[in-house]
């Protein structure tokens, strides 16, 4: 029956969805399309690029565009707003519970001149009986068909229902009557810790230390635990079965840079971290209570020229700093480039997590990573701070709670595939690229040369010569530390504990990598991306010459 109600023919219609953040729109598309996008999220930011997928039963194409914020002009505001001129039906996700409030708001937002258009009320498990009266109210004053639903489990009626609606909907009255709306009484999300005044931040940047300290420190025992059982398994018996082979060709697999042997400790070092962060952020956000530390932690995030929305792509960064590049876009245009500078100096990348953890490690003193990272935070914002004094224009924004939930396996585990996918199949055939680059490099010496170059230079932060080829190679990704490791990490065994130290700030804040300032250049062009390297260098240089002046 819903085949013959849905005109055929050889083109897709599409069929856009389009709402404020949150409102549910990311679960309506997973329901209505069958296809696993991170089922029941409800955390702001969550979709950064649109999502189509077509369905099978019936001729349309469906287009999951970003959640938008209220007079925002980021890059994902436009690209949901852009994503209209290509729709042939505009299905509105509206929260059910708030829909007197933001109907009016994204009405105004939108051109849907001609367009047809269909409004789904989500969330609608959460609204009173009144909600009946709003749809009925709705659906004369727009003459639209209005679907209430809860999008997060969504009936197999009520997609015939809604898919039915796409294929009758009409364009919307020229003059909307929605003036004097029916009041609804929803139920209230919620109360947490994290809504008070003050013990709320307080409570939130405890999260956040349990959010990564937590998962870090079980990467890094298990990582220090597997790491011998590695060279004995694998890198010993590979180095007895090449000992005849020629060095040129074996450097490329077993040399100081090679693809197996320093691939392997930075696999070791990095999987581990991004496997466990990408757990910990996924229950997170699926369960809602990223939102509230977000939120929470806005006032502070102003005094350093971000806003609490920009926190989600800083956060991002500890996992991966391209991701959070990417997911920056979510930013205001008076915030991103701020917010792309924080990511930059002060948010540690999984693979520079696991290498800083590895040398601090062989040097003998773990627990100075939990200072590193302090001291990392503090100077990134700081840093941020001072390149960038522009004023935060006024926005509006929408901050209603969201409801916390259970998440379920089934979302966390879509949002950990596609992290160990991006690992696997993006960083670390880059990486093994870079220690193809590094071998050549070495055998035509020019490695050597820059070392003895920029060795000379590094007495002015009281380092020994033997640490540039560390640092030169943190510039090209930021495990580059692990060449420290080289003679089974007797080098970094013989340093001080302020020595070390300084290493390993310099080493991992000189500049991004240059995957990430790729990625920056793609996203902001090459200006900015020339620019943010070199303050972070000035910044860089100068905090470590203060730091070596009050450690060493």
């Amino acid at each position: 029956m819903l085949n013959q109600a849905i005109t055929t023919r050889d083109a897709l219609k599409n069929v856009v969805f389009v709402g404020f953040e949150s409102a549910g729109k990311s679960a309506l598309f997973r329901c209505i399309t069958g296809m696993d996008t991170g089922e029941e999220s409800n955390y702001r930011g969550s979709t950064v690029t649109v999502r189509k997928g077509q369905l099978f039963d019936v001729p349309l194409e469906v287009i999951d565009t970003p959640g938008i914020q209220l007079k925002d002009d980021s890059a994902t505001t436009m690209l949901a707003l852009e994503q209209l001129a290509v729709g042939d039906t505009i299905v509105l996700v509206v929260r059910g519970t708030n829909v007197n409030e933001e109907l009016p708001l994204l009405l105004e937002m939108l051109d849907l001149k001609e367009k047809n258009v269909v409004l789904v009320l989500s969330y609608a498990d959460k609204c009173s009986p009144e909600l009946a009266s709003q749809v009925d109210y709705y659906r004369k004053g727009l003459g639209i068909s209005v679907i209430p639903g809860n999008t997060r489990q969504l009936s197999e009626d009520e997609r015939s229902l809604i898919l039915k609606a796409v294929s009758v909907a009409r364009p919307m009255k020229k003059v909307p009557e929605i003036d004097d709306p029916p009041v609804s009484y929803a139920v209230k999300p919620q109360s947490t810790l994290f809504e008070h005044s003050f013990l709320g931040r307080i409570a939130a940047l405890v999260a956040l230390l349990l959010l990564f300290a937590v998962p870090v420190y079980i990467a890094y025992l298990f990582s220090d635990w597997i790491q011998p059982f590695m060279e004995s398994w694998i890198l010993d018996p590979l180095n007895r079965i090449t000992s005849g082979i020629s060095d040129p060709v074996r450097s490329f697999f077993l040399g100081d840079y090679g693809m197996i042997s320093l691939g392997l400790y930075s696999f070791i070092w990095a999987f581990p971290v991004v496997l466990l962060i990408g757990i910990s952020v996924a229950i997170t956000e699926e369960s809602g209570l990223k939102d509230r530390i977000t939120d929470s932690l806005d006032g502070w995030m102003i005094k350093i020229g971000l806003n609490g929305k920009d926190l989600i792509p800083v956060l991002s960064g500890f996992g991966c700093n391209v991701v959070a590049v990417f997911q920056s876009r979510t930013c205001s245009s008076c915030t991103r480039r701020a917010c792309i500078s924080m990511i930059s100096f002060g948010s540690a990348c999984s693979y520079q997590i696991g290498a800083s953890l590895s040398i601090f490690s062989s040097g003998g003193k773990p627990w100075l990573f939990v200072p590193y990272i302090i001291v990392l935070v503090l100077v990134g914002a700081i840093h941020t701070r001072i390149w960038n004094r522009d004023k935060l224009d006024d926005q509006q924004f929408l901050y209603n709670r969201t409801y916390l939930q259970m998440p379920t396996w089934k979302s966390i585990s879509w949002r950990v595939r596609s992290v160990i996918k991006q690992f696997l199949t993006q960083a670390m055939p880059i990486f093994i690229g870079i220690c193809l680059l590094a071998t050549i490099l070495d055998q035509i010496g020019i490695i050597t040369g820059l070392v003895q170059i920029v060795g000379p230079l590094l007495s002015v932060f009281q380092l020994p010569e033997q640490a540039a080829s560390g640092i030169l190679f943190s510039v090209l990704r930021k495990d580059g530390l692990l060449l420290l490791n080289q003679g089974q990490g007797s080098f970094v065994e013989s340093l001080s504990g302020g020595e070390l130290f300084i290493l390993v700030y310099l080493a991992s804040t000189l500049t991004a990598c240059l995957v990430t300032l790729w990625t920056i250049n793609k996203e902001m062009g090459a200006s900015f991306a020339l620019r943010l390297a070199g303050r972070q260098i000035v910044m860089s240089v100068g905090s470590t010459l203060l730091l070596a002046w009050l450690i060493i």
